[in-house]
């Protein structure tokens, strides 16, 4: 399979400031990813320095003076990732309550709604679709302060909101949950897409509550906790407003159908 992703982002640094960016493609065995990223402040370009966080999310960092800040990336990602177990810290860091899951919280609500759900691969499935059912997708509906919490109260929200209330009520039933920034051949409306992995039997499955792109054509960008830790752009001691965002995600031949009964690793 070949996905072909882009990223185009437009943003006025109003005082300067570092920006760290999760936008590329993620790495890992069995995917080969061609890639290029430029990044230019009125229309010179400026320096960047790749790092990788502990998930293998590539962060690019930078130093952004005042003026207008233009980020252009794109990929041609081919293959298939290969399974990567659970291991025993993903799992005890996945089951914590976090900023916007805030798992803790509802121990109550996911027990009355999933205790009688004994299977574990059921209860993703229970889960997911519960999700989809009680939430609107809307969007501008929820603010990027929201967590898991006010989406459940709101009845309403987007892709991010969806995962922190299926990471939240795994959580709160034992079921290390994380979520992944994707890039998302199929998504209507086009735009950076937040998914859950969930651990069963030390293996990630992935879930997307809103069904809005095949399983089985997302491409990883960033994984963590929350959308804290998957934040496309992130700035610290200055000012930086995003003023454009486009998103541009396709694969190659015809998109797969996804089969919702089954389970589905991401790769």
């Amino acid at each position: 399979m070949t996905r072909s992703v882009a990223t185009a982002l437009d943003a006025t640094v109003e005082k300067s400031s570092d920006v760290a960016l999760q936008v590329a493609v993620a790495p890992s065995p069995g995917l080969t990813v061609r890639d290029g990223l430029v990044v230019t402040l009125d229309g010179r370009p400026l320096p960047v320095t790749e790092t990788r966080t502990h998930t293998g999310t590539r962060m690019h960092l930078l130093r952004a003076p005042a003026g207008r800040l233009s980020i252009r990336y794109e990929a041609t990602v081919t293959g298939r990732a290969d399974p990567v177990p659970v291991t025993a810290a993903e799992v005890w860091e996945y089951l914590r309550p976090s900023r916007f899951v805030e798992s803790d919280r509802f121990n109550d609500v996911a027990g009355e709604l999933f205790g009688g759900v004994g299977d574990p691969a059921r209860l993703l499935s229970a889960v997911s679709s519960w999700v989809g059912g009680a939430l609107s997708y809307v969007p501008g509906s929820s603010g990027p302060m929201d967590g898991a919490g006010q989406t459940m109260d709101l009845g309403a929200g987007v892709c991010r909101d969806y995962a922190h209330l299926v990471a939240a009520m795994l959580r709160a039933r034992g079921m290390a949950a994380r979520v992944v920034a994707v890039y998302a051949p199929g998504c209507a409306p086009m735009d950076f897409h937040a998914v859950v992995e969930a651990d069963l039997g030390g293996r990630w499955q992935v879930l997307d509550a809103t069904l809005l792109a095949p399983r089985q054509t997302l491409v990883r960008i960033a994984t963590g906790r929350d959308a804290a830790d998957t934040a496309f752009m992130s700035s610290n001691g200055g000012s930086v407003v995003l003023d454009r965002s486009e998103v541009f995600a396709v694969v190659d031949g015809e998109l797969p159908v996804d089969d919702l009964d089954s389970l589905v690793p991401l790769r």
